[in-house]
């Protein structure tokens, strides 16, 4: 089991900046690669980023390619996203989700642990 507990979302404005965290616990958190999907009302949850184990392998979303970045810190059971340049589209509420299995992951499907969630809003 790990337990995903995520922070530092917020309200900010269009072109601001947003550095969210997600805080692992349980089993080895270098055993897992990482993911951030996010979900706005009416929507469903949509793939933002995901991270290999060792952090040597990334994959964007188009939507959000030169603006946001991963990164992850595991000494510290963290993995982060660095989000710049924020659109109001961007507002929705961020997950961050693991797997144990090694490799490059887009869909919620394969992933086994949640993280419960951050809003983030971005107003124009």
């Amino acid at each position: 089991q790990v337990q995903l507990v995520e922070s530092g979302g917020g309200l900010v404005q269009a072109g601001g900046s947003l550095r969210l965290s997600c805080a692992a616990s349980g089993r080895t958190f270098s055993n897992y690669a990482m993911g951030w999907f996010r979900q706005a009302p009416g929507k469903e949850r949509e793939f933002v980023v995901c991270i290999s184990w060792s952090g040597g392998s990334t994959y964007y979303a188009d939507s959000v390619k030169g603006r946001f970045t991963i990164s992850r810190d595991n000494a510290k059971n963290t993995v982060y996203l660095q989000m710049n340049s924020l659109k109001p589209v961007d507002t929705a509420v961020y997950y961050c989700a693991a797997t144990p299995i090694p490799g490059i992951y887009i869909r919620p499907m394969e992933y086994d642990y949640w993280g419960q969630g951050t809003q983030v809003s971005v107003s124009s």
